[in-house]
């Protein structure tokens, strides 16, 4: 490539989590003068900052920045997460865990779920938590980093975050900026195109100011302003997969547990999220129109609230489904504008860092290539079309009858990929990570088994071990773990030590912004 061929001006249309996010990452990378780059936002457009719960794949893009973890926590008014604490989703009373590290080990080159399955088939294994560290900090609200101790379950801990999505926002608007990032306030009024391709040339503002570029991203939320309004990438709508397509969001003060866990409660008509942050709650209710109206959504979120609510119920509509094309001519789609699946599972801001990571490693010329970008959107496809499946799993293998809306769930068609894949678990209890989708097999295995999908037999690769070695191996594990979590601090004894906020900067950000949806 010469350097006349690179892009001399990149714009991306919307701020917010997705757009900020877009900004620090091309700004680290794209050093010394190699491209400008424009931010264009309205402080009169309000953002949907989808994400304050995550999974650990946010500290990779954090370490990327070169961000100080602490720094971070204290300026996002940040807490730790370690699994999600799944309430009254087989049945009502009950509760499991998807915990962000592994089960036990694997031994003899075989996975340690094939060993849990086959005493657990003899009557004798301890409930699954009891082998996971993530799982038994979380319910001990317990939590520390990773700690060099040799073979021990305290050297490697995986972990994510709870934050203020408006924070880190701005957070990345300050790396950004310092980086060269130009923002621009105000709104878009006009889009052009060239003639001779239909490619997008130049934004208007309402200002009459006309901003000209090679290539923009679009991180203007659900509109999809140029992906969609403008280009007509088209929509695959998943809603009869995931009914849900309304979310009444709400902070309340703080009170309740101090676990490092997101809390995902079923309710009548879908589901509830708690999220500790340092000095609030946030909370939501997503819920599937067709089966509760809003005011019955807002009555029931503020129900069950843990702490005085800190404002209205704000509700957002929405569609599951993802852009037919992320990638479209000189226009890539990047969070809200390319496809949404609700909040389940926190892969909202997974889903935006992967769409970065893939439009940096099939960086743009001024020329255009189309095979980059029907590469972009297959994999893409892919990336949404797993995760899809995962969060369906939790609704498909439920056990509840009691309301219209678990009944229909219950019993709708699934797609191919997850039926087969629940095919084969149900066999040996064999589950194997295509492609390096997100979800792995731990994952997968925590929610099959909370979900109550136990399969007819384990994997016979598990009996080359005594029972005598089986028993021995697996009540070591159980010890160890155990032995490792008493270890560990508290989870909020940890954030004061370490990376606790500003009090007055809780007050501010408080005043200046309103609860988005989140996990």
């Amino acid at each position: 490539m010469t350097e006349d061929n690179r892009l001399r001006h990149l714009v991306i249309v919307g701020g917010g989590t997705a757009g900020w996010m877009t900004a620090a990452a091309l700004s680290r990378f794209l050093v010394d003068g190699y491209t400008k780059i424009t931010v264009i936002e309205s402080d009169a457009i309000g953002t949907v900052g989808v994400g304050e719960s995550t999974i650990p794949q946010i500290a990779i893009f954090n370490r990327m920045l070169g961000l100080d973890e602490d720094d971070f926590v204290r300026r996002t008014q940040a807490t730790f997460k370690l699994a999600i604490e799944f309430v009254n989703w087989r049945k009502i009373g009950d509760l499991y865990y998807h915990p962000f590290g592994p089960y036990g080990l694997d031994m003899e080159g075989v996975s340690f779920h094939a060993f849990w399955l086959r005493l657990n088939g003899m009557g004798e294994a301890a409930p699954l938590d009891e082998y996971s560290l993530q799982a038994l900090a979380a319910r001990k609200a317990k939590f520390m980093r990773g700690t060099k101790t040799g073979n021990s379950p305290l050297t490697h801990i995986a972990y994510a975050f709870h934050f203020d999505a408006f924070l880190y926002a701005r957070f990345l608007r300050d790396f950004a900026e310092a980086r060269g990032v130009v923002r621009k306030e105000g709104k878009i009024v006009d889009v052009g195109l060239r003639g001779e391709d239909g490619f997008i040339e130049s934004l208007t503002l309402e200002s009459g100011e006309k901003i000209e570029a090679d290539f923009f991203v679009d991180c203007s939320g659900f509109r999809g302003l140029l992906i969609e309004q403008t280009l007509k990438a088209g929509y695959e709508d998943w809603g009869h997969w995931l009914p849900n397509d309304r979310a009444v969001a709400v902070p309340c003060a703080k009170g309740g547990a101090e676990n490092a866990v997101t809390r995902a409660t079923a309710r009548p008509a879908g589901w509830q999220w708690r999220i500790p942050l340092q000095y609030r709650i946030g909370n939501g209710y997503v819920y599937s129109s067709a089966h509760m109206s809003d005011d019955e959504a807002a009555r029931t979120l503020l129900s069950n609230l843990d702490g005085e609510p800190l404002a209205d119920p704000w509700l957002l509509r929405f569609s599951a489904g993802r852009r037919k094309k992320s990638w479209s001519k000189n226009c890539c789609a990047i969070g809200l504008s390319a496809g949404f699946m609700e909040p389940l599972e926190s892969q909202s801001i997974y889903l935006i860092q992967m769409g970065i990571s893939r439009l940096m490693a099939m960086f743009p010329t001024r020329v255009h290539a189309p095979p980059e970008a029907d590469r972009y959107n297959r994999v893409m496809q892919y990336e949404y079309e797993r995760i899809r499946d995962f969060i369906v799993l939790h609704y498909n293998t439920t056990e509840r009858n009691d309301t219209p809306y678990w009944d229909y769930v219950r019993t709708m068609s699934i797609p191919d990929t997850l039926a087969e894949k629940i095919e084969l678990f149900k066999a040996h209890g064999r589950i194997f990570r295509e492609n390096e989708e997100l979800f792995n097999d731990t994952s997968w295995f925590a929610v099959m088994m909370g979900q109550g999908l136990y399969p007819r037999a384990h994997d016979p690769m598990a009996d080359s071990m005594s029972a005598d070695e089986l028993r021995k191996r697996l009540a070591s594990i159980r010890a160890t773990m155990a032995a490792s979590v008493d270890y560990m601090p508290g989870h909020h004894d940890f954030i004061a030590k370490n990376c606790a906020a500003d009090g007055a900067q809780f007050k501010r950000a408080a005043g200046s912004s309103t609860e988005r949806v989140t996990p």
